[in-house]
């Protein structure tokens, strides 16, 4: 018997202002990683049925990562103390500790997401980002936001397909 997951609402076909429709995509993709993940074991959380040996535990987090880097390290300019926080070593797979739950990567990617679109909300989409990763580049190498909302936007609707995939092989549950 296959599960269906529900999906949530995409935001509106009407609308025309490009910040609404970023970042409502943006929260549609970050409800359905959340989604994906909800229910599932924590063996199957943890443990990779794919060649490249990624988990969704280890994906949900690289994705709370991702918006701290983005948002926080790289376009207001914060001192991060772990931007790379899902590395236990650069390059290499995607690293969740024995110690995490489910529980404490859910709570820390709401927080990065909640952080997220506060910055969003504080900011004119045309803005510049402040640094690259702590360093800050001449002005013609700064992304804009609406650069960094759309790159974000292509990032979280590649992973939901691979935690679409990973989801089905661990326990036959399908959605949007």
């Amino acid at each position: 018997m296959v599960h269906k997951i529900e999906p949530a609402a995409e935001p509106p076909v009407t609308l025309t202002s490009p910040y609404e429709l970023l970042t409502g995509y943006l929260d549609f993709y970050r409800d359905a990683a959340l989604r994906k993940v909800q229910g599932m074991s924590d063996e199957d959380l943890r443990n990779s049925r794919l060649p490249t040996g990624w988990a969704p535990l280890g994906l949900l987090k690289h994705l709370a990562c991702v918006e701290q880097r983005w948002l926080q390290w790289g376009f207001i300019g914060e001192d991060v103390a772990h931007p790379w926080g899902e590395f236990q070593e650069r390059p290499g797979p995607w690293h969740v500790d024995s110690g995490e739950s489910f529980e404490d990567v859910k709570k820390f990617f709401q927080e990065q997401c909640a952080r997220s679109r506060a910055i969003v909300a504080a900011a004119r989409l045309e803005d510049q980002a402040a640094t690259l990763g702590g360093r800050v580049p001449a002005e013609e190498d700064r992304p804009t936001l609406i650069w960094i909302l759309f790159h974000l936007l292509q990032e979280y609707a590649r992973h939901v397909g691979h935690l679409d995939i990973a989801r089905e092989l661990a326990d036959g549950a399908v959605g949007e």
